[in-house]
């Protein structure tokens, strides 16, 4: 039987595949330097990574209490000038008039706690997600509201700034 060129090349190919194949293989190992190098970056990674997750914390949980506290001037400088939050009605608000939501002077909401936070990174990008059950009076009226959100920052000019917020209301609680 005689072969095609073609054929011939792949067949001398495959060979030389099985024979490379079934050599014994020499491991070398690395050096212990570059490891321990990597090692080191990976542990300055995490600790970097530690450090903004609990910078988002603090700078989330003073943005509660400046929302409480009504303090217009802490909430503004949390925020991006190109904000927009989508409510639980799916009702879209910009910076203006989520903040003038907020300051409504019938509006009183007590102080809250953050249930289930939730950080994920993603370089200039963070997602802090959470519950809470939060209540208040509205025109002298008491309210009480359970949600889940999603408060979307970024970091711009080495600053984090919230741009978006997003609230599902969540079922009222069985007794």
């Amino acid at each position: 039987m005689r072969l095609t060129r073609p054929a011939s090349v792949l067949l001398t190919a495959l060979a030389l595949a099985l024979l490379t194949a079934c050599q014994p293989q020499t491991q070398t190992l690395a050096p212990s330097a570059p490891l321990a190098a990597s090692a080191a970056a990976a542990s300055q990674a995490q600790a970097a990574e530690a450090q903004t997750r609990a910078q988002l914390q603090a700078q989330a949980d003073r943005w509660d209490q400046a929302i409480v506290a009504r303090h217009r001037e802490d909430i503004a400088n949390n925020m991006a000038e190109d904000f927009r939050q989508i409510d639980g009605q799916g009702n879209v608000e910009d910076r203006a008039s989520f903040l003038e939501g907020l300051l409504d002077p019938k509006l009183q909401i007590d102080p809250y706690k953050v249930e289930d936070i939730d950080i994920r990174l993603y370089g200039d990008v963070a997602l802090l997600s959470g519950r809470t059950r939060m209540t208040g009076r509205y025109d002298g009226k008491p309210f009480k509201t359970h949600y889940r959100y999603i408060d979307i920052y970024v970091k711009r000019q080495g600053t984090w700034k919230i741009v978006s917020v997003q609230i599902s209301k969540l079922p009222p609680e069985q007794p």
